[in-house]
């Protein structure tokens, strides 16, 4: 097994020089891609939803909601108040109120054998009715002082109590009602809109309290079932032939950006990969100082326009990586002009981390490029001559778990959210917690540093640039670009160390 030295040795190998400049047009093709891949994508989502939705409604069904545990110690549930305008709704122009929405509600006791209530009546009957009885709103959500999102438990809402001191009559011998259902078991009602202003309300057939129920709500629309069938085919084909032709011009102007910033494609000569004197995915990055005091406190926006150009190249990188892998499947080959553009992609982003928030290294701005050019920061990836077929299967997922994982750790931290049981008020509490990475407050640390000191700490710098420099060595292997397995190693410093190989006539390695 191959293994690493961590003194700091020569730069990479020099390559012919980069060409100028990008052509614009390939530029112009990629982001025209990129724009129209992501139309595309959002078409087939918007279609395959609205045919979800036509499919739910077939024979009648309705679409129905997660059902949701209700408590309140108050005598009724009330909904909020549903208004349907009945100028706009009776003219002859707009359809009937039925075929535009119909709604359905499922009540059940959370009370073995307890009778329940569910009914619909007008808004101001329904308010008549409740006047001084103790009820719950829903759409009222509970809060603890702390700003926590309180409930009653990790699946269920406990809506707060209005005063009163009123105990309602039997709901079931009201005649308000429009539609109504009340027994044991799961009661159900279904209801037409129709014009007016109407309110639901869910209490126990007796009238008593506390109200426990499990309510699922479903609607349906035969307006909505006579249009979502045609008009979701359309966008879904639609979208679906604006990916295909989005993909196409993006592998194109990928393609094309690649052969510009390659040194052996632009030349035409015949590429002879480098000795195997360093690791084959090599990042570097020189401490260039005096760093400002304050400057990283905006470096965030300074960056913003570097930040949108490559949510764009990070996009085209997906697609290039997808379609490099089948080529890499069949031909046991990766596309030189796509691997170009992928190390440039890379190289871009290393670049503007170790300006900005991955290194905070030099107060330089990073150039509009994906080539390698006369800047503190580098990134570069040995193209090699052939890959494993079989890798290109599982390594970005399988075999790469162990080093995601860890870099995941030391690169991204966690966030999560957990339920806490309150013994004061008897309920769950809803609580965010995080753990920030390792590179993060390594980087805040240097940035409160040079805030007082402008000076940035040596040792800090050379961890820093390890964490980097292992998680662009698991990008590359993951984005396909190399079969070397990743090192279990913390390289540190501004380059590679050197590649040292066990020599066979001694137990200790040396240099090759």
């Amino acid at each position: 097994m191959s293994t690493f030295d961590s003194t700091p040795t020569s730069p990479p190998p020099t390559y012919p020089p980069q060409p100028a400049r990008m052509k614009a047009g390939h530029w112009v093709l990629l982001i025209i891609g990129v724009l129209l891949a992501l139309l595309g994508l959002v078409l087939c989502v918007i279609g395959i939803t609205a045919m979800t939705v036509d499919a739910a409604q077939r024979d009648g069904q309705y679409i129905t909601f997660e059902s949701e545990k209700i408590q309140t110690t108050g005598y009724a549930v009330l909904s909020p108040s549903v208004v349907v305008i009945p100028d706009e709704l009776g003219s002859p122009t707009v359809p009937a109120p039925g075929d535009i929405a119909n709604l359905q509600v499922r009540v059940t006791s959370s009370v073995p054998d307890q009778e329940i209530f569910v009914g619909i009546g007008p808004a101001s009957d329904v308010a008549t009715y409740l006047q001084d009885v103790p009820h719950s709103e829903l759409g009222h959500e509970s809060w603890n002082h702390d700003g926590t999102k309180l409930f009653s438990s990790p699946r269920s809402a406990e809506a707060p109590v209005t005063q009163g001191t009123s105990v309602p009559t039997d709901p079931t011998g009201q005649t308000f009602w429009t539609q109504s259902a009340s027994g044991t078991g799961t009661q159900e009602i279904t209801w037409d809109f129709e014009p007016g202003q109407w309110s639901l309300v869910i209490m126990n057939a007796d009238a008593s309290r506390p109200v426990w129920v499990d309510v699922q709500a479903g609607v349906r629309s035969d307006l909505a079932h006579d249009v979502f069938g045609s008009v979701g085919i359309g966008l879904f084909l639609t979208g679906l032939a604006a990916f295909a032709v989005g993909i196409v011009l993006l592998l194109l102007g990928a393609a094309g950006l690649g052969r510009s910033i390659d040194p052996v494609l632009a030349a035409g000569t015949q590429h002879n990969e480098p000795p195997s004197t360093v690791y084959p995915v090599r990042l570097t990055g020189h401490l260039i100082e005096p760093l400002s005091r304050w400057l990283w406190l905006v470096k965030w926006l300074l960056a913003i326009p570097h930040f949108i150009i490559l949510a764009l190249l990070g996009f085209a990188l997906v697609a290039t990586t997808i379609a490099s892998g089948f080529t890499i499947l069949f031909t046991a080959r990766y596309p030189r002009p796509w691997f170009a553009f992928s190390v440039g992609v890379l190289r871009w982003t290393w670049r503007v981390g170790f300006y900005s928030y991955s290194a905070l290294g030099t107060d330089r701005y990073p150039p509009f490029t994906l080539a390698s050019v006369d800047y503190p920061a580098d990134f570069d990836v040995a193209y090699p001559e052939r890959l494993s077929r079989g890798l290109v299967l599982v390594k970005w997922w399988l075999l790469a778990i162990p080093h995601v994982i860890i870099v995941g750790i030391l690169t991204t931290g966690s966030m999560g959210a957990t339920w806490v049981m309150s013994t004061e008020a008897d309920t769950w509490v809803q609580t965010s917690s995080g753990v920030p990475s390792l590179l993060g407050v390594l980087v805040l640390i240097t940035a409160l540093i040079l805030l007082f000191t402008a000076n940035y700490r040596a040792g800090l710098f050379a961890l820093i640039m390890g964490i980097n420099r292992w998680a662009y060595r698991v990008s590359s292997y993951v984005l396909l670009l190399r079969d070397d397995y990743p090192p279990f190693r913390l390289d540190q410093g501004p380059v590679e160390p050197p590649f040292l190989e066990p020599d066979p006539s001694s137990s200790k390695p040396v240099t090759r």
